[in-house]
């Protein structure tokens, strides 16, 4: 039972706090549209999106009125495109046309974004799995609402060192095709190492074919609430710290358990799972990076920053899992650089570099998040930063991403607006030094030998 006392306590993390629903994401299973010809894949593909998503924004919108908690995005994930068009498409341009489908469909139903223009290449590509990772660039400079991942490795397979060349020319192409907007096509490309099935979260969201033909999940994003919570205990000891943050997110995760079973409820879709991922936004008071520094840091960046968020990373999850019995996703600490003014504030204080920020995604949620670059970073520097991040979430057993933005005509320090939840970011440097020969190689990174457990 939920007293009084908890549902004040409650509006005052949503009125003056920041708690918020990031997301209700539906996912929706397209393996029933398969057909060899184009036309009529397309048309089975917008016909299934906006028939089973044409209740989500109002149903969304019907619960923030009635129980007064902000739900920011209304989302639909799909199955990866590179398998529901490997029988019809025979170029890139035609996994491009599916993407202008999806993005109608989108707009159609009154959707943030729709994400799953994917591919699962960890091991090796088929012929559709290249046409569409060629198709990127096309697809998302011709689209507004179309988001796209590629896992390119796992704990289980190894590194796909063919795709992580293939992807870092392609983040490239992204960035020139969409270059009079400061290169925004690339904040909507991500790629993977042990991508989640159930992730509500974009650019990274694709409905996996484990799920159900459509499944309701839901990110819930509360770092003012942990910020405003650890203030009240500033200089208590370890054990009182970990307690504090572990509670709120218990908290935390309710509202989000709550949301999800009444959009399940609602729309007579089954509930799938709450992601709990402290993910900021460039608002004040809305940080990863200023909880860190709650926590004793001068910046996020400085020393004890790795242990710091370990720590609060672990304790999220351990709230979490005692607030809902289907927590899953990513679930724990994102640390973009874009989207949240204490990273943004850590970078132009020299606080933080990008090889910082590699250490902290051994022990985050994801990975190099939204990070802008110079826009004559060269491909095989992007393959290698890609490189090092999927084998940090091979060995470690755990998700880890990328989401690098080489910002064409824009140089080290200078400022790239994105707008809304993008927020913007000083441009980062890059280690200058050449991985040309070690990108060259080709083949496959094996997995390691712990993957081995049969």
């Amino acid at each position: 039972m939920i007293n009084m006392r908890e549902v004040v306590e409650t509006n005052k993390m949503i009125e003056e706090e920041n708690l918020d629903v990031r997301t209700i994401t539906l996912g929706i299973s397209l393996m029933d549209c398969i057909d060899s010809d184009l036309e009529k894949l397309k048309s089975n593909i917008y016909n299934k999106i906006t028939l089973t998503a044409k209740n989500l924004v109002s149903t969304g919108k019907e619960i923030e009125s009635e129980f007064g908690i902000p739900i920011v995005n209304k989302r639909i994930s799909i199955t990866p495109i590179a398998l529901i068009g490997g029988a019809a498409c025979k170029s890139s341009q035609d996994f491009a046309s599916i993407a202008k489908v999806l993005d109608d469909a989108a707009k159609e139903v009154g959707v943030n974004f729709i994400g799953g223009y994917s591919a699962l290449v960890s091991k090796g590509m088929t012929k559709a799995d290249e046409l569409l990772i060629r198709s990127i660039p096309l697809a998302l400079s011709t689209t507004d609402r179309v988001c796209s991942s590629i896992n390119l490795g796992s704990t289980k397979t190894g590194i796909n060192m063919d795709a992580v060349k293939l992807l870092g020319e392609i983040i490239l192409e992204t960035a020139e095709y969409t270059k009079e907007f400061d290169s925004l096509g690339c904040a909507k490309l991500v790629v993977f190492c042990n991508a989640p099935d159930d992730n509500p979260f974009m650019a990274g969201a694709f409905h996996g074919v484990t799920e159900a033909d459509a499944v309701i999940n839901v990110g819930v994003s509360g770092p003012g609430v942990v910020k405003t919570a650890l203030e009240k205990v500033r200089g208590e000891n370890f054990e009182i710290l970990c307690e504090t943050i572990k509670k709120t997110a218990f908290k935390v995760t309710r509202v989000g358990q709550l949301v999800a079973q009444e959009a399940s409820k609602r729309m007579g879709i089954p509930f799938g799972i709450v992601d709990l991922s402290l993910a900021p936004t460039p608002a004040i008071g809305d940080s990863v990076a200023d909880i860190l520094c709650e926590m004793g840091l001068e910046y996020a960046g400085a020393p004890g920053t790795t242990a710091a968020l370990a720590l609060l990373n672990d304790q999220v999850k351990k709230g979490g899992v005692m607030a809902s019995s289907y927590v899953g996703g990513l679930s724990g600490a994102f640390i973009p650089v874009s989207e949240d003014q204490g990273m943004i504030n850590a970078v132009t204080a020299g606080a933080i570099t990008i090889e910082k920020l590699e250490a902290m995604t051994c022990v985050c949620s994801v990975g190099l998040d939204m990070i802008a670059i110079p826009g004559n970073t060269k491909a095989t520097t992007i393959s290698g930063i890609i490189a090092d991040e999927m084998a940090i979430g091979m060995i470690n057993q755990k998700t880890t991403a990328v989401r690098l933005i080489p910002v064409i005509g824009k140089d080290v320090g200078e400022i790239v607006e994105f707008g809304g939840l993008l927020g913007y970011a000083p441009v980062m440097p890059v280690n200058q030094f050449s991985c040309d020969a070690f990108i060259q190689r080709g083949g496959r990174i094996p997995a390691p030998i712990h993957s081995f457990k049969n």
